[in-house]
């Protein structure tokens, strides 16, 4: 075998090797995961009530919604910031936890107002929480974000441990202790066609509308003024009476950045089909949206917002569009790779085969310049000339390259013809 040959198996060899490990990483590799684990909130609660919404969109499909309850968005975040944890996606309410740059979570969309709400007894008429203080207060459980806003609420307007009664109660158990007179008010969260709120609001509990929400809205970013329309409950009953006035909080779905972006892709189409829609307090298309700083913004978000699916996840099913786009990683480079190899290696081979020509064109031009240095030669110089150009017309003939360079060939065979007749016209002149 000749060196040429030996080197082209080589590289022959080295590109086998690398189609045959990029197929055997193709095959190992595990499947595309189809079960997104989210962590929502109490079982009856507003973010439960999205992810059973989410789930039959998302088994379309053919991804699992794996559903596990919390106590809300505390809880929510520490499972989520938790690396070693299985929850992958979660609400958070903004404004109930501080981030960390550590946090590795990403904000996919902020899909729904919750609006809080203070419902109390008694006949005076309550629009300023510091009404309160002295009275027993219930302000949601521990791990939910109701309970940090409600205390934040009322810290600023003066009401602490020290002057009120302040108890941590579900939802349910405050209903039930407003009603029996236990307890004097309490903080809710939900939407208004949640089945705690409907029942709040066709009950004799009066709702209290927040005078000063501008400024706590101010105080409190991460909270929006909205308004209840009046009859929003009931047309017939006119309930409420009045347009009611309410801080809201903005329910974030929350990853950790590490989700697929065909999971992101397939969770914001989820949460346009379910938020899309207009609502007591916002037009058609307002949510979901990116209008909020609390977490990172998802990447796929993004784009997703700007110009809709990629078009490999527009077309295609998506856990095809997901192998093809991983692939791309691997395979554009190395389909460079591929195409730098079979571009090179015509130009190689001729190189190789032009340097085995080279090697007898140096012996033509040496001896052709001895013979133009020796005007007078002697009989025996030019017998051994003639012997050396015969010598080099044979082994060009024995030189064994692919039928496209035989012109090659053929140019150094003219070149030894020319050098043969110089030795010839020398030869003549001697014998005369």
């Amino acid at each position: 075998m000749t060196r040429a040959r030996r080197r082209i198996l080589i590289v022959g060899a080295i590109v086998l090797f690398a189609v045959v490990g990029w197929i055997i990483a193709l095959v190992l590799q595990p499947a595309f995961q189809r079960t997104i684990v989210i962590t929502t909130g109490a079982d009856n609660g507003i973010y439960r009530g999205f992810a059973d919404r989410y789930a039959p969109l998302l088994k379309r499909e053919g991804i699992k919604l794996d559903i596990r309850s919390s106590s809300g968005s505390v809880e929510n975040y520490q499972r989520l910031t938790d690396p070693d944890s299985a929850y992958q996606v979660g609400f958070i309410q903004s404004g109930t936890v501080t981030p960390r740059d550590t946090d590795a979570l990403q904000t996919i969309a902020a899909v729904s107002y919750e609006p809080i709400w203070v419902f109390y007894r008694g006949d005076a008429t309550v629009d300023r929480l510091s009404q309160l203080r002295g009275k027993r207060i219930s302000i949601g459980v521990p791990g939910s974000g109701l309970l940090n806003v409600s205390q934040t609420l009322l810290g600023y307007s003066g009401i602490t441990n020290q002057n009120t009664t302040l108890l941590q109660m579900a939802a349910n158990d405050a209903y039930q202790g407003l009603e029996s007179g236990q307890i004097d008010a309490a903080f809710f969260i939900g939407r208004p066609d949640a089945e705690m709120q409907r029942t709040l609001l066709t009950s004799n509990l009066k709702l209290m509308s927040f005078a000063q929400a501008d400024a706590l809205a101010q105080k409190f970013p991460s909270l929006s003024k909205i308004v209840l329309p009046r009859a929003s409950t009931s047309v017939a009953d006119d309930l409420p009476r009045h347009d009611v006035t309410l801080l809201a909080a903005t329910a974030l779905l929350v990853s950790k950045d590490t989700l697929h972006p065909a999971l992101v892709y397939l969770l914001l189409d989820a949460a346009r089909t379910v938020h899309g829609g207009e609502d007591y307090f916002t037009p058609l298309g307002t949510f979901p949206n990116l209008r909020t700083e609390e977490f990172p913004i998802s990447d796929e978000s993004v784009r997703y917002f700007k110009s809709g699916r990629p078009f490999l996840y527009r077309y295609l099913p998506f856990w095809l569009a997901s192998l093809i786009e991983r692939r791309l990683l691997i395979l554009v480079p190395f389909l460079a790779l591929l195409i730098g190899l079979v571009q090179a290696l015509p130009r190689l081979l001729e190189t190789r085969m032009k340097k085995r020509l080279v090697v007898w064109y140096r012996e033509i031009k040496a001896l052709e310049d001895e013979v133009w240095k020796n005007p007078n030669p002697t009989r025996a110089q030019i017998a051994q000339w003639n012997e050396e150009i015969e010598s080099i017309d044979a082994n060009a003939s024995l030189i064994r390259i692919p039928y496209q360079y035989f012109q090659d060939v053929y140019a150094l065979k003219q070149a030894i013809g020319i050098v043969r007749d110089r030795i010839a016209h020398v030869a003549e002149k001697v014998g005369k």
